[in-house]
């Protein structure tokens, strides 16, 4: 009996310990800004031009981004919000692909990430798309409605609160999910996570406010983000909408089959801006 009851505490601790650890660790496990902060690349090493910029955020931190201009006049511009991990110089194929669409394409690193300073919150995160989208507004003098939120994982999130807040041309969700707390119940369903969340990065939510078009793509293969969550952000997008189903993994489906998204993409998001014509 007293073996029992010491493995029934035991186990108790260990639950207790490892909710408490947790707890603790959500900004550890949520954001990889460490993973290699080197800028690795530059677009102008795949032959395309190129605008280093440095951003002030209201509350002063600073953040690196790169304007990649189209090659001709175009009528759209990619405004690129990346994962929790690495840095802009990671998304070199995204850059070449939306520089082969004739997209005017700008990525800028989070607080903390790459080149840029501060430390990544969720509010950290929000106020540094807003700054981004402020600089394409105010000082590439870009109207909103030509703008097209593109947002990678994590990303999606921060483009959907984005969205919400704005008029953007199109909405693109990139193997996205619909909430920290619906990915950690996935994660840790012996827990209780909804309980503990301290980020929520709510993407269903903000959907409920976004007015613009919208595109969900996602693999049914993604072993990070289920396909379940892009199902659910597709039926609560507003119409019009699309779905696409990617291939391979989660840090990969983009680059696996390319053909099967960037050309409905490319006509997506044509479509969608062309009522501003």
């Amino acid at each position: 009996m007293c073996t029992v009851l010491r493995l029934i505490i035991l186990g108790i601790c260990f639950y207790a310990a490892w909710a408490i650890f947790i707890f603790f660790a959500q900004s550890h496990l949520i954001y990889h800004p460490e993973i290699d902060r080197e800028i690795v690349n530059t677009p102008d090493q795949l032959s395309m031009p190129y605008e280093s910029v440095v951003l002030t955020t209201s509350d002063q931190e600073k953040l690196h981004g790169w304007f990649v201009p189209a090659a001709k006049e175009t009528t759209a511009t990619i405004l690129f919000l990346h994962g929790n991990a690495g840095n802009i110089s990671h998304r070199m194929g995204y850059l070449s692909i939306f520089h082969q669409l004739g997209y005017n394409t700008f990525i800028v690193d989070y607080r903390g990430y790459g080149n840029s300073s501060g430390t990544p919150t969720e509010e950290g995160t929000y106020q540094d798309a807003l700054t981004a989208w402020n600089y394409l507004i105010e000082n590439k003098t870009i109207p909103g409605s030509r703008i097209v939120l593109f947002g990678e994982s994590l990303g999606g999130a921060i483009a959907a609160w984005l969205a919400s807040k704005n008029d953007p041309g199109a909405l693109v969700l990139a193997s996205t999910f619909t909430s920290i707390p619906d990915i950690a119940a996935d994660l840790y369903p012996l827990l209780p996570v909804r309980l503990m969340a301290r980020f929520h990065y709510n993407t269903s939510k903000y959907l409920q406010s976004v007015t613009c078009p919208v595109i969900v793509a996602h693999s049914p293969e993604d072993e990070i983000v289920p396909f379940k969550h892009a199902q659910a952000l597709f039926d609560k997008a507003p119409n019009p909408k699309q779905f696409i189903v990617l291939q391979g993994k989660h840090n990969d489906s983009f680059f696996v089959e390319q053909d099967a998204w960037v050309h409905p993409l490319n006509q997506f998001i044509r479509a969608s801006l062309s009522a501003y014509k």
